[in-house]
């Protein structure tokens, strides 16, 4: 398992001194998740596996931990809530309708994002 955590913490910092050093818009654990992505994706080119092998593996059961006790990552988001409770009365409203219209306006861009890449894919097989 130890040696999962390190693939992890690996990438993480990979993608960090990647998203850092070529000032990417993206945050650095999320460029990391992208490289780990890729090389599993290599790694199965050249051995396969299936979801069961991935599962069992030190990285499947370093990352099940993980996700086990995500929870706690959630601590401290309540209790900044706790801690701006006299804001969130007072602009409540405001927030609430700031969530429901951004919310409506990201679903609408994913589902022009989705028919504009389903149009690209269609016209590339057609040619």
């Amino acid at each position: 398992m130890i040696r999962g955590v390190f693939l992890l913490l690996f990438f993480q910092l990979a993608g960090e001194i990647l998203a850092r050093g070529l000032s990417l818009p993206a945050p650095g654990p999320v460029v990391g998740l992208g490289l780990l992505v890729a090389a599993m994706a290599g790694w199965r080119a050249f051995r396969p596996f299936d979801d069961e092998e991935l599962a069992s593996s030190e990285l499947g059961r370093a990352a099940a931990g993980m996700l086990a006790n995500l929870s706690l990552l959630f601590v401290p988001a309540g209790v900044g809530v706790v801690q701006y409770l006299g804001l969130l009365r007072a602009e409540g409203v405001a927030l609430a309708a700031a969530l429901i219209v951004s919310t409506f306006v990201t679903l609408i861009a994913t589902v022009g994002a989705f028919l504009a890449v389903k149009r690209l894919i269609g016209l590339r097989r057609e040619v």
